[in-house]
């Protein structure tokens, strides 16, 4: 650990920076928050006429939570469901093929396992950075500025009216469609993957008044195949058990969503298609889905660098990922607050490049990791973490035990310790 003496310099050089955050998602307003703690003064530019988010569900487990603790969150704004079981079920006949019990989560690892409506999620997030309670300067939100282009040296970003802004640094949280990564002279290697992916909602009022069964009394994440092929689909409860959420994965020439925004429709009937075979209780589920739409999934390649100048990268602009491992956002949050954490009082000594190397150093393997461990998880339901400490059956074996992702590895992660490290490393040199 850095030696309290040096711990002291830092302190005596640190300043405050005037910081531009790309993008009014939740990977975003994760980043503000945690610069506003570390004592900066941010601006998020969204470049839509609004700041908000689409489709539904959203995973927190506890190396998410951890952060959205530290950074005073009030997460039952976000009205979650607290995760009790992974449920795996037979594809035909909907009986549990495989259960990891949650029970004890919160006990052993110190946070719950929620699961959020995007929606409320990125509520919750706009009022903690925006409100004047809590430490640090409320964040800034200015909208319908859409970014064109960045000085990487002088922090000056051009948008799409001529109007330009300059800040001591900028971040990238645009998404998968980046701009600032292409600024920062990233280039995607990236392929559609095999499979195509709708989304549906279920009010679980109607489904009850129907007589259909009640998921929402499971508090799980449940999952119908997924075991070595692409037909998986994906239950997840939200707004405290009254909205179902459906993630309906198959093969792509089933139907070739990988163009298609979220703003385009899907009908049921398209909902229903690949599955004739699917167990009838959750297929009558699907019956009634609405708000059908298309998810892009496209598989990338990790990229060679996150940052350049006065200029890095987050989230989904950094390291898109399937959503297998349900750890998307949960990376965003430990993107934000590595962040947070190589620009505190504890370790800035005014060197904006430096930091942002040491914010590389420290989240671009375990991001890469996680990456390439969802790519897996996509045709093999038992390399998700949970499922994967159950490989003694040959047929729930994994690719490569040693890259496997446990449940230990996500949760256990001490990054206070490890920012550390990396910088006491650096100024040893």
């Amino acid at each position: 650990m850095i030696s309290r003496v040096a711990d002291l310099a830092v302190q005596s050089d640190w300043r405050p920076l005037n910081i531009a955050i790309v993008g009014g998602g939740i990977g975003g307003l994760c980043a503000s928050i945690a610069l506003r703690r570390a004592g900066h003064n941010v601006t998020i530019y969204e470049r839509a006429d609004f700041a908000g988010e689409v489709g539904a569900s959203i995973s927190c487990a506890a190396n998410g939570h951890r952060w959205l603790r530290e950074w005073g969150v009030d997460v039952q704004k976000g009205d979650p469901v607290i995760l009790r079981k992974l449920i795996n079920r037979d594809w035909e006949t909907g009986e549990p093929v495989s259960v990891y019990d949650l029970s004890d989560y919160e006990e052993r690892w110190g946070y719950a396992y929620f699961m959020y409506h995007r929606q409320h999620m990125h509520k919750m997030l706009m009022d903690t950075a925006l409100s004047e309670e809590g430490a640090g300067a409320p964040v800034k939100l200015i909208l319908n500025h859409k970014c064109t282009s960045i000085d990487l040296e002088t922090g000056t970003i051009t948008f799409e009216h001529g109007v330009t802004a300059q800040h001591d640094l900028v971040i990238g949280a645009d998404g998968i469609g980046s701009v600032v990564r292409k600024i920062v002279g990233i280039n995607p290697e990236k392929r559609p993957a095999d499979s195509s992916c709708l989304h549906a909602n279920v009010s679980t009022e109607q489904a009850v008044k129907l007589g259909l069964v009640d998921y929402s009394q499971d508090s799980a994440l449940e999952y119908w195949g997924g075991h070595h092929n692409v037909n998986k689909i994906v239950l997840s409860p939200c707004n405290g058990g009254g909205l179902l959420s459906y993630y309906c994965f198959f093969p792509r020439a089933k139907g070739d969503y990988a163009n298609q925004n979220w703003n385009s429709e899907a009908s049921v009937e398209e909902l229903l298609g690949p599955y004739p075979d699917l167990d009838k209780q959750v297929f009558k589920h699907l019956e009634i889905g609405q708000d059908i739409k298309p998810w892009r999934l496209w598989i990338h390649e990790p990229y060679p660098h996150w940052q350049k100048g006065r200029v890095c990268i987050m989230g989904d602009a950094a390291h898109p990922m399937m959503p297998d491992q349900s750890q998307g956002a949960c990376m965003a949050m430990e993107d934000s607050a590595a962040l947070g954490l190589v620009f505190s009082k504890q370790h800035f000594n005014g060197n904006i490049k430096e930091s942002l190397q040491v914010y590389e150093d420290v989240r671009k393997p375990r991001a890469s990791k996680v990456q390439a461990a969802s790519a897996r998880a996509r045709e093999n339901i038992h390399e998700r973490i949970g499922f994967s400490d159950n490989t003694d059956n040959p047929r729930y074996a994994v690719k490569d035990e040693k890259a496997k992702l446990t449940i230990e590895e996500m949760n256990a992660y001490d990054m206070h310790e490890h920012v550390a490290q990396v910088f006491e490393q650096r100024r040893e040199l």
